[in-house]
């Protein structure tokens, strides 16, 4: 009797097993998220529904972008670094989860122990505009009023520990001016400002400035990168416009919850590499002046500790704190 009773146990016990791996091994079977923890319209919005488009029919599964903003960024990565790690919802994750922690002492999550990279997403230079009627065509005109009006410029950031918040903390260091920091809830909401004439410059991604750059609406000072982009050949660099050394590069990774499976993370990231070799992608892309990157997710790992060392010491060194 107890043998027959043990024996259909076993089995079901066993078909349950059966299951459950085979559940894994169709991943994903459901719709999958990608939180992008600013406003829509701003730089991280555009890259995650890009990648979105393309990584939906890859997956068998849509794709949806959730705009998250809050807290420079961490409030829609807290909710993924503290939600299922299951792999079903990813965050875009930038320079505030990745290099920019030393800002926040108070977090309620740690974004380096409790996010995962998939993978390393792209990067892309920013370029300092200026609102149309500042009276400072060049980086050595746009200082000189600074010191001579201290603490009346004002620049706008997607948030505290954004790219753009950083890009001009290092700028505002590197040049001893100051500035009066207005953060935003993302990058859209911080250019209406701009164009509305509410602030004076921003540190912008090029994807975002050009259609307002041809429009005339703003005007290009610099690029923030090492060398001049292609597609604005005649605008210097930050170094070369009159900050020597100065460099900075936002780059975006997409992340997990830390306990994702490493099969579900492997899985991910080998599609997400496909996408961003798709042609159409880097080719839009390219024409924002973004580079997509993509590798392991020891690579994302790798660059996110370079980068969070980098900055530490830049926040450290400057003195930053949040306003």
């Amino acid at each position: 009797m107890l043998k027959q009773l043990i024996h259909p146990l076993l089995v079901t016990g066993l078909l349950a097993a059966s299951l459950c791996a085979q559940a894994q091994d169709v991943f994903p079977s459901r719709p999958v998220k990608i939180v992008v923890p600013y406003a829509a319209g701003g730089p991280a919005d555009l890259l995650a529904r890009g990648v979105a488009e393309k990584l939906g029919p890859r997956l068998g599964q849509p794709v949806v972008v959730e705009n998250k903003p809050g807290a420079g960024g961490h409030t829609g990565a807290e909710q993924v670094a503290k939600g299922p790690a299951d792999g079903y919802t990813l965050v875009l994750a930038t320079i505030a989860h990745n290099g920019a922690v030393a800002l926040y002492p108070k977090l309620r999550y740690d974004p380096m122990k409790e996010l995962k990279p998939v993978i390393l997403l792209a990067e892309a230079p920013s370029i300092l505009i200026v609102k149309q009627d500042l009276p400072a065509k060049s980086v050595q005109e746009l200082l000189a009023l600074a010191r001579a009006q201290p603490g009346k410029l004002t620049y706008g950031s997607a948030g505290n520990g954004s790219a753009m918040h950083m890009a001009a903390e290092l700028f505002r260091y590197m040049s001893k001016v100051d500035y009066v920091h207005v953060p935003y809830r993302g990058g859209a909401p911080a250019m209406a400002d701009l164009l509305g004439g509410q602030i004076d410059m921003l540190f912008e991604s090029l994807g975002t400035a050009h259609p307002q750059l041809k429009s005339g609406k703003v005007r290009a000072l610099a690029v923030t990168g090492t060398s001049r982009s292609p597609s604005l050949p005649d605008v210097p660099t930050v170094a070369e416009a009159g900050v020597p050394g100065y460099s900075s590069v936002p780059w975006y990774t997409l992340s997990v919850a830390s306990g994702t499976p490493a099969a579900i993370v492997s899985k991910l990231n080998a599609e997400l590499n496909v996408v961003l070799k798709d042609k159409d992608l880097v080719q839009r892309w390219d024409g924002l002046g973004i580079m997509a990157l993509g590798g392991t997710p020891a690579d994302a790992q790798k660059r996110n500790e370079a980068e969070t060392s980098k900055w530490t010491a830049v926040i450290n060194a400057a003195n930053i704190k949040l306003d």
